[in-house]
């Protein structure tokens, strides 16, 4: 990929992100997939079943649509009493990620929502990450010869999403001023006042208090979330929690919570759940939050599974537009998954070995501590796994101005930044501080040539001893970026949006390079 110096600022963009350059598809010959396009449009276009004229981006999202309605409800057929319990398990999964891809395609779909180019493109980019998540967690288990007998193993669904992604990324590069810049203020404006006063404040009035000892409304955070949950309205709601070890595997569906601690290392929330003994990847989180708006300070979170235990997630997030602020993640693999949506983490400590901050979302993590801790003998310590498998995706982890250096002695363990866990994986380093940890090459391969020219890799104005870059990798898709307008698309207010939504969370950031 070439210097984007001398683009014009949107046509640089789309060349960056991997967005369709050829204008807006129109027809189905166009699509990766013209059979099955003209499969989902064509019944649609002719059947009438929209009472307003739809466009062609909106057909192929209501076709994906109808085949994923489709997936779900021959999945919900199936007694899993009589499955074995790691089928259970990923079966399970796919149920409620079933849900979750319809729910982002009808997001996308549903006149009263508002919503940009870029809107649409997270929503979708979610859907194809739910759709794959369920078929990975079948994978995870070694259940993979039972996984082709599922619903979910067709290709259809998939396809139908991957036409809709450059359909509507054909149309948000030709109509690029759906994307938002930075605010003036420094803060994306997706933050309100209201919750920039809530970070930002030293004594936060709680909707509700948990504490181990009785003195608070709950014990466990799990019942704050339900009390969350219940509520009325989608008001900032606001669960304190007071220092304590909290040993729990918690999930928070509802919109705009936030959980507030003591401070780091005071309040922990802390599982043990692993993919050896039997969960998936997926379900392993000692935290799962998939409310839009969360925000987290002051907390950690923790799995303390172990090394041996392999795949064991701290925290997990889908939340659209949340901010997690002063918080520590602990683990070994797979410590912060970073599952999907826009997100964005400051000031916070990120402990791990393996592939430890992955996932499909798009964000971005600042002033950051990262910190390696000793795998088993015969592992390398990967900072990074990004989940991009589909070019037209908005997705992918940016780290900016922050600090990489081991958390205990690592002897002769190889540290790398990063490998191509999908196709189109794409993960940056810029600003940050790199100690010698990081062995010379930089990354590290997935699996022999895989994605290796299709990835897109970028170091910029790193330093320290772990930053020197003669030594680094020669793959296509790795670019040491010399352009600060190339890197300035991958900084809080262009790659996650940031101008329109941080802001009013109150979490300080830095908006540009």
């Amino acid at each position: 990929m070439g210097s984007v110096s001398l683009c014009m600022f949107y046509a640089c963009l789309a060349l960056v992100a991997g967005f369709a350059s050829g204008g807006p598809i129109t027809s189905c010959r166009d699509t990766p997939y013209p059979d099955v396009c003209r499969e989902a449009v064509g019944p649609i276009a002719l059947n009438g079943e929209s009472k307003a004229p739809m466009s062609f981006a909106k057909l192929n999202v209501r076709g994906a649509l109808q085949r994923a309605s489709l997936t779900r409800a021959a999945a919900w057929k199936i007694d899993l009493r009589t499955l074995d319990p790691r089928a259970r398990a990923a079966w399970e999964d796919c149920l409620a990620l079933a849900e979750d891809t319809v729910g982002q395609l009808n997001r996308v779909l549903d006149p009263d929502v508002p919503s940009s180019s870029d809107d649409e493109l997270t929503w979708l980019s979610a859907a194809m990450t739910h759709h794959e998540t369920c078929l990975e967690g079948f994978r995870d288990l070694g259940l993979d010869s039972k996984l082709a007998s599922t619903p979910f193993a067709s290709p259809n669904v998939t396809r139908m999403l991957a036409n809709s992604l450059a359909v509507t990324s054909s149309a948000s590069v030709s109509g690029a001023g759906n994307r938002r810049l930075l605010s003036s203020r420094g803060f994306p404006n997706w933050v309100s006042a209201a919750d920039r006063r809530l970070l930002q404040s030293t004594s936060v009035r709680a909707d509700v208090v948990v504490a181990k000892d009785g003195s608070g409304n709950y014990k466990t955070i799990s019942e704050a979330a339900a009390a969350a949950a219940k509520r009325t309205g989608t008001a900032r709601f606001v669960i304190y929690v007071k220092a304590g070890t909290y040993s729990e595997n918690v999930q928070i569906s509802a919109k705009n919570v936030m959980l507030l601690g003591d401070g780091k290392d005071k309040t922990v929330v802390t599982g043990s759940k692993n993919v050896v003994d039997g969960s998936t990847t997926f379900n392993s989180a000692t935290v799962a939050v998939t409310g839009s708006g969360f925000i987290a300070k002051g907390i950690t979170f923790e799995n303390t599974a172990g090394p041996a235990k392999h795949q064991a997630v701290a925290f997990r997030s889908g939340s659209d537009l949340s901010v997690c602020y002063q918080c520590s993640f602990k683990g070994y693999q797979d410590t912060l998954y970073v599952y999907t949506q826009r997100q964005f983490y400051r000031d916070c400590d990120i402990y791990g070995t393996v592939d430890f901050i992955f996932g499909n979302a798009a964000v971005v993590i600042q002033n950051c501590n990262i910190l390696l801790r000793r795998p088993m003998s015969n592992q390398k310590n990967t900072i990074t796994a990004q989940g991009r498998s589909d070019k037209n995706q908005n997705t992918g982890i940016s780290i900016h101005n922050s600090r990489v250096a081991a958390a205990e002695a690592l002897g002769s363990i190889r540290s790398f930044l990063g490998r191509p866990w999908k196709e189109f994986s794409r993960t940056v380093f810029m600003k940050c501080a790199l100690d010698g940890i990081i062995d010379r090459a930089g990354w590290l391969e997935w699996s022999g040539n895989f994605a290796l020219s299709t990835l897109y890799y970028g170091e910029y104005l790193n330093t320290g001893a772990g930053a020197e870059t003669s030594g680094r990798v020669k793959w296509g898709g790795y670019k040491v970026i010399s352009s600060a307008t190339e890197a300035g698309q991958f900084t809080v207010g262009n790659f996650i949006g940031g101008s329109s939504w941080l802001g009013s969370t109150g979490v300080p950031f830095t908006a540009t390079l």
